[in-house]
């Protein structure tokens, strides 16, 4: 939430042209003892880090419980444990830095102040023995505690967690005031951008147009030619332009069959006159007007009279 400390001063300004010279004042005083430090975690952690330096047991506290209850209450109850066991790791570190440095009176304050609240949690139960131990950093229950790597990760845990709370938390329209500022800015510079780009090809389109226009005529012309033929082609293969023409209809299927059945009349006529023919000639086969029995007795006569002269013939030869 680095836009926070934008949006006070914005503030300040906005009380000073309003005139509101008491609540300006209220403000400025609010700031100086602010503990949220613009929400930021890196800040929050100096300051837990330099009550720690500074055995201030009190302002450890007071930081730790403004914070649990204007931010970790606010917390899903899954986080609870979370929470806890961050608390108790800032603690365990404030004693491991009063011990380091001699400081058993600030051990004796925290145990006598603490005790209330920490019999109550099992986590705890041997740290009671812890002011009266001696080499605790060679003590398999408190060495861990006096390494820097478990100190260093505890207070990365504690930044980490503080930081997503703070991404997470809902934040009023007025904090988000900077950034709908920034997203409208970003879209005018977009559409600047955008419209620069639309000109120039615009400016490119032109040229070219000028630098091609008797090509373009010749193109046209082509095309111009190339359109009518397609069109004309397209014209003809139209249905609607076909024209209709007179087709003489066949002759009716009942002429056929008459023609057909003429033609059997004709051939049964013949049959019948050929059967008259071949009896007529039966009948005058024997009878004297049969032309084959008379050119029989022609045919007979004349050879009877051939060979009667030839007779004569040969019997006057052979008398001569």
């Amino acid at each position: 939430m680095a836009q926070v400390a934008f949006l006070d001063n914005l503030l300040r300004e906005y009380l000073v042209f309003r005139g509101f010279s008491s609540t300006l004042k209220a403000l400025d005083l609010e700031q100086r003892t602010e503990k949220d430090q613009h929400f930021r975690a890196e800040r929050i952690l100096e300051q837990f880090t330099y009550a720690v330096q500074t055995y201030d047991l009190h302002g450890l506290r007071t930081l730790w419980l403004h914070l649990d209850n204007n931010l970790f209450t606010k917390l899903d109850h899954t986080y609870a444990v979370a929470v806890k066991k961050l608390e108790n790791s800032l603690l365990k570190y404030y004693l491991v830095t009063a011990y380091s440095n001699n400081k058993s009176d600030k051990i004796s304050e925290f145990f006598n102040k603490m005790a209330g609240e920490l019999q109550q949690q099992s986590e705890w139960k041997d740290w009671f023995y812890f002011p009266f131990c001696k080499n605790a950093e060679e003590s398999p229950s408190f060495a861990l505690y006096f390494t820097k790597q478990w100190q260093d990760t505890s207070l990365l845990s504690l930044r980490n967690f503080l930081t997503t709370v703070y991404q997470c938390l809902p934040q009023p329209t007025f904090v988000r005031a900077e950034q709908e500022a920034a997203h409208m800015q970003r879209l005018n510079e977009d559409n600047t951008g955008l419209r620069s780009r639309l000109l120039h090809a615009q400016q490119e389109l032109q040229q070219q147009a000028q630098q091609q226009p008797v090509s373009g005529s010749s193109h046209n012309l082509s095309g111009d030619s190339s359109t009518r033929r397609r069109s004309v082609y397209r014209h003809q293969q139209s249905l609607n332009d076909i024209l209709p023409f007179d087709i003489s209809p066949p002759g009716h299927i009942v002429d056929d069959f008459c023609i057909i059945a003429s033609e059997a009349n004709s051939v049964g006529q013949a049959s019948d006159a050929q059967a008259r023919g071949l009896k007529l000639l039966i009948r005058n086969i024997g009878s004297g007007s049969s032309p084959v029995l008379g050119r029989k007795d022609q045919a007979s006569s004349s050879v009877g009279d051939k060979s009667t002269k030839r007779r004569s013939g040969s019997v006057g030869r052979s008398w001569i």
